[in-house]
């Protein structure tokens, strides 16, 4: 019994560093061939201010085309992930993505109006402010009597991202060929166009959000198990639902906002870690947070490398993610999670 408590433990603290490893492999992933030394001489230069003899093109592909895409990949993972989690257990299904409340829908209408009509405007704010607008919509219409129950808030997202989805048809059908060539760009999800400017705006909400989840996550334990269980334990549902639900949504939002809709990596990052290490949050969440960082990122190396062209990632991950999806309706109607 004790050996195999340190073996979870040590397993742990693998999925906890998995990042480190994943970054640094991303970094020599292209079609420039950049030495380790190299590499690490290159970014302590950047640290401690010191000049090197490297050519400016080294510089260039390492700082602003490799760095910001592998930190924008993790960043987008983990938000996805940690949010995926989030509403895995406030909905008490595995079955349920950051996308369920009409976050992605909104964010593609957002980013579909911008590109079409709004020219002048931020693409990702336009996307990040529709999203959290589902959002919002989707918990107005479900809320009744101060309760809002789980089904009803199922049943409002998939009606408020019908609604979205439909304006965003009549947008495609307006727009002019270029701008709809970008719009399906968009919506297939894509980290080619990362920049330090897109994570600068992604980071605070992303932290804001994953920092509420992450503190608060043993709550989730209560809410997983019923309103009525954590109301008899002084735990406010609806209070925490609120708050996790908005948290949630921030992260993704402004994943969303930088990166697309990047599909099921929501759904099957936190499942995978669930039937690995079990269903307790408290455990649950960094995992998701780390494991879908380096998950991304790693799938994104493959996306631009693995082929002779780029494919956009949130292609690869779909295709990954819909066999797996297929499992775990299996199982669950089985009552494998539970």
């Amino acid at each position: 019994m004790k050996k195999r408590a340190s073996c979870k433990s040590l397993f742990y603290l693998v999925f906890l560093s998995l990042p480190v490893f994943a970054f640094f492999f991303s970094m020599f992933i292209g079609s420039f061939p950049v030495h380790p030394r190299e590499l690490l001489d290159l970014i302590a230069s950047h640290i401690f201010g010191y000049s090197t003899s490297y050519p400016e093109v080294y510089n260039t592909v390492i700082f602003q085309v490799r760095l910001p895409r592998v930190l924008l990949g993790m960043m987008v993972g983990a938000s996805l992930s940690i949010s995926g989690a989030t509403f895995q257990g406030i909905f008490r299904n595995p079955l349920v993505s950051p996308y369920i409340l009409g976050l992605s829908s909104g964010a593609a209408f957002g980013a579909a109006l911008s590109l079409a009509f709004l020219p002048g405007t931020s693409i990702q704010l336009a996307a990040f402010f529709f999203s959290l607008l589902a959002v919002g919509l989707t918990y107005f219409m479900a809320t009744t009597r101060r309760s809002t129950p789980v089904v009803s808030l199922v049943l409002a997202g998939v009606i408020v991202s019908a609604v979205f989805d439909a304006l965003l048809a009549l947008i495609q059908i307006a727009v002019s060929e270029r701008a709809l060539q970008s719009i399906v760009y968009w919506i297939m999800g894509s980290l080619g166009t990362a920049s330090w400017s897109k994570i600068y705006s992604a980071f605070p909400l992303f932290a804001l959000g994953c920092t509420i989840m992450l503190l608060l996550r043993w709550r989730l334990n209560v809410l997983a198990l019923g309103d009525e269980e954590a109301r008899s334990v002084g735990l406010n549902p609806e209070l925490y639902k609120i708050v996790f639900i908005i948290a949630a949504s921030l992260a993704a939002s402004s994943a969303v906002a930088v990166a697309g809709v990047i599909g099921l990596v929501g759904l099957i990052v936190p499942h995978m870690l669930r039937m690995i290490f079990g269903p307790d949050h408290r455990t649950l969440i960094p995992l998701s947070l780390t494991f879908g960082a380096s998950f991304l990122v790693l799938v994104d190396d493959f996306a631009r490398a693995g082929m002779g062209f780029e494919v956009p990632v949130g292609v690869i991950t779909t295709l990954v993610g819909a066999p797996f999806f297929a499992y775990l309706l299996r199982s669950v109607r089985s009552g494998g999670w539970e």
